[in-house]
């Protein structure tokens, strides 16, 4: 049984993975930015007991070093850590070089900087941190993104944090391995959260659907999926992969 720290896990990706740790019997600390309702809902799904809600703003150093101490204190110990938190693409964060005023492209890229790098970077140095001094390994796993290879025309800020983050994650591979830790990205394209519901439900989801050559798109179960396969103990000579998750619709 290990116990493990997922990000986001309020709902989408970071709850599926959350349900996924627990199934396999680990104890999962649930993270929440701002909607606790939701990550209770999280909590209350999963699997076994042990479990824990710990709540923070990543986009805050102090916010980072809270959530980690919390996590570490309500399991114990921390072996996983799980990457998924991050200010997605919206309507409202778009900044299309183009069409947009230079506050705008600052508020962007300043809140997609702090939270989706700077913020995994300094959950990961603390937890990392931790799991060199409990000397019994570890894994960690970044959610990357399919914009990060192929850029994203309306929300650069997005791409350019989530390549940053899989590079990131190959640096921590390299240092890390001498102490049991393996650093892995996933890389999804679509997936079908409820924060992507109204594009999937409006007169372009037949097109995005149409990305792929099995013509839908990626469920969160599916990323979990693979995200519990990069924590097992056998999947450690993937370390420094960045594994792509989206249904042949771009490759590279």
């Amino acid at each position: 049984m290990a116990t493990a720290l997922v990000t986001g896990a309020s709902r989408g990706i970071g709850r599926a993975v959350a349900q996924a740790f627990a199934r396999r019997g680990d104890r999962v600390a649930v993270h929440f930015g701002r909607d606790r309702d939701a990550a209770e809902r999280t909590l209350a799904s999963l699997d076994g007991d042990g479990h824990a809600l710990v709540g923070g703003d990543l986009g805050d150093p102090a916010g980072a070093q809270a959530v980690v101490d919390a996590a570490a204190e309500a399991l114990g110990s921390i072996g996983i850590l799980v990457n998924n938190a991050a200010v997605a693409p919206s309507a409202a964060n778009a900044h299309r070089v183009d069409g947009v005023s230079f506050e705008d492209w600052q508020r962007a890229w300043a809140d997609m900087v702090a939270v989706n790098l700077l913020g995994s970077s300094n959950v990961t140095m603390l937890v990392a941190q931790r799991m060199i001094a409990q000397g019994e390994g570890g894994a960690i796993v970044n959610l990357g993104s399919r914009g990060a290879f192929r850029g994203e025309r309306d929300h650069p800020a997005y791409a350019a944090t989530k390549a940053g983050l899989q590079a990131f994650g190959q640096s921590m591979a390299l240092v890390l391995a001498p102490y049991g830790i393996s650093v892995a990205s996933v890389a999804p394209g679509m997936i079908a959260t409820e924060r992507q519901a109204s594009k999937l439900e409006g007169v372009g989801g037949d097109d995005i659907r149409g990305q792929s050559p099995f013509d839908r798109v990626g469920t969160p179960e599916e990323v979990a999926d693979a995200v519990a396969y990069l924590t097992s103990p056998g999947a450690v000579w993937t370390s420094g992969a960045v594994l792509d998750l989206n249904g042949a619709s771009y490759f590279r």
